[in-house]
């Protein structure tokens, strides 16, 4: 079982993405999903979470996964299918150590890029 962290605002960065994927308006698009406007607008900046409804509404009407919307998981990335594929062949034990040098190398680097900036 994979465990992710909700960001709200890269969610609301894909959700931009995705509508203007579809050529349409904040307008347009809030009509689409049923919410107001002003609301998608704090989505989109990250100011504000999305309901599960909203998040059906939108996947339903882009035909855009959850899973990618979420956590940006594209269902087309074949790395990540293949990991996957491993990881589910493996035993827990295995997956809990694979898991271990993901989260150290993530944090390698990222402290990195952090020390990169400055």
């Amino acid at each position: 079982m994979r465990s992710y962290i909700l960001n709200n605002i890269e969610i609301g960065e894909r959700i931009r993405e995705i509508r203007k994927k579809q050529g349409m308006s904040r307008e347009a698009f809030s009509e689409m999903i049923n919410i107001s406007e002003i609301f998608l607008g704090q989505i989109e900046r990250g100011e504000r979470s999305l309901s599960i409804t909203t998040l059906a509404s939108i996947s339903f009407a882009t035909g855009v996964s959850t899973e990618y919307i979420l956590f940006g998981v594209s269902e087309n990335n074949t790395t990540m299918k293949k990991i996957i594929n491993i990881l589910e062949k493996s035993p827990d034990n295995m997956r809990e150590y694979v898991y271990k040098i993901l989260l150290s190398s993530f944090s390698f680097f990222k402290s990195n890029k952090e020390e990169s900036k400055k």
